[in-house]
């Protein structure tokens, strides 16, 4: 259970400090790491990430950067000062901004997991279509991470219905963090592309993300051990 408990990411997805520290208490030693993303970093900044370690507890950092390849590399060795364990960044940005994100991680003392966003899980084909994107959605995200595995980015994030694609591609050359969970029942909400957790990690995915079926549920503790047990259950039955 511990190497399944290790691979479930719980999103931070509340407005302020005292919130997110609740959720972390309630939850230690039921998920394996915690994902401060753009709502509660641009309100509460670095601290909370420094909090949330000094609690003995991982972060991913998921601020999605895409900028120009001098700005992008100033954040990330920023956010390498905080010690995350994992941060983000748009394959979009393009081959120099990866690269230079790259370089800017390997030369941090602990170098995070950089992780190349290939496609958003709220877009559907016809949301690429009206952004100029020629191709379906899966096409696009397997070009991003094409692009994320040429720029010596190791891992990618991509939705529970590319991750068959991508790992024909890519076998166990990239790691794969997978966003738009929704255990049975759940609504999809804003998620297009979604899946379960355990047909997520049966498709390919290191690490899952799940936030409101998780934040939401009467017992949040309960709720992570559910996901946790269907977590072992994809593992042993996963080739």
């Amino acid at each position: 259970m511990t190497d399944a408990r290790s691979r479930l990411i719980v999103a931070l997805d509340v407005p302020e400090r005292a919130a997110a520290m609740s959720i972390v208490r309630r939850l230690a030693g039921h998920v394996g790491c915690f994902k401060v993303g753009l709502e509660i970093f641009v309100r509460e900044g670095p601290g909370l990430v420094e909090e949330i370690r000094g609690a003995g507890e991982k972060v991913f950092l998921d601020l999605k950067l895409h900028d120009i390849p001098n700005t992008v590399a100033g954040a990330v060795r920023s956010a390498c000062r905080l010690g995350i364990d994992m941060m983000t960044l748009h394959a979009a940005g393009g081959r120099r901004m990866l690269e230079a994100a790259r370089d800017a991680a390997c030369g941090s003392d602990k170098p995070p997991l950089l992780l190349a966003v290939t496609a958003l899980t709220s877009l559907s084909d016809d949301d690429g279509r009206s952004i100029g994107i020629s191709v379906p959605i899966g096409e696009w995200a397997l070009r991003l991470a094409e692009l994320a595995s040429a720029s010596g980015v190791p891992g990618v994030v991509a939705s529970p219905l590319e991750l068959p694609l991508l790992h024909g591609r890519f076998g166990s050359g990239l790691r794969y963090v997978t966003p738009g969970i929704r255990p049975a029942g759940a609504s999809a909400e804003d998620q297009a592309r979604a899946a379960e957790p355990g047909q997520a990690i049966l498709a390919g995915a290191d690490f899952i993300v799940v936030g409101r079926p998780i934040l939401r549920a009467p017992d949040p503790a309960a709720a992570a051990d559910r996901i946790v047990e269907e977590i072992a259950s994809a593992l042993a039955r996963r080739p």
